[in-house]
């Protein structure tokens, strides 16, 4: 099972988390958010990770060249698009998408727009929230969305229940944010810990692997 932890702020959360084994750092470039980050703080932070970790830019807003400017100056390697963008915008960038769905109920998966994507990450719907909110949807949506690409489960994980989502939604990979946070933008190391385990130890039939 993949592991993307969110909302990395910190160098020393960020290099705690690729030794627990996290596969992919997630980093908010959304102003409004409690865990938004500066591209030149990015490039600072990725400078000083080891090499074969991948990295994630979260936006919610942009065209194809403000997009452009912020992975030149902190050399992320995929794009999450957390938000309503031109078609062209994330065809543009349709080698390193992610494609985020907000998820109400079953309705949801048919309103995503099919486009070239790397993959397509589920999240809860949140009436004034972009994301972050800690909040569940029910987990067999997303291995119904199967047919959309690969699936990146998000939204209300915790260390306690990852393995049951994994086990319900049979997902691709995993995303954490709040849910291992010992305040907004600063993780909970030993929460973290236990997430990137309790992941890595669950197959995607959701039982512990061998």
């Amino acid at each position: 099972m993949k592991v993307k932890i969110c909302g990395l702020t910190r160098l020393e959360d960020a290099l705690a988390a690729i030794a627990f084994g996290a596969d992919a750092l997630g980093f908010i470039f959304a102003q409004d958010s409690p865990r938004s980050v500066s591209a030149e703080h990015v490039r600072q932070i990725i400078a000083a990770l080891p090499p074969f970790v991948t990295t994630v830019g979260v936006f919610t807003e942009g065209d194809i060249p403000e997009i452009e400017a912020v992975v030149r100056e902190n050399g992320i390697d995929m794009i999450q698009f957390h938000g309503q963008f031109e078609e062209k915008t994330v065809r543009h960038f349709s080698h390193r998408a992610i494609q985020v769905l907000k998820v109400k109920d079953a309705a949801s998966l048919n309103s995503i727009q099919p486009l070239p994507v790397r993959a397509v990450l589920l999240d809860t719907y949140h009436e004034k929230m972009a994301g972050g909110s800690g909040l569940s949807f029910n987990w067999e949506l997303a291995k119904k969305a199967a047919p959309l690409g690969k699936i990146i489960l998000a939204g209300g994980l915790t260390p306690d229940n990852v393995q049951e989502a994994i086990r319900q939604g049979q997902p691709y990979a995993v995303d954490v944010s709040s849910g291992i946070e010992a305040a907004k933008g600063k993780k909970d190391l030993d929460k973290m810990k236990r997430f990137i385990v309790a992941a890595k130890e669950t197959n995607v039939s959701g039982t512990p692997s061998e």
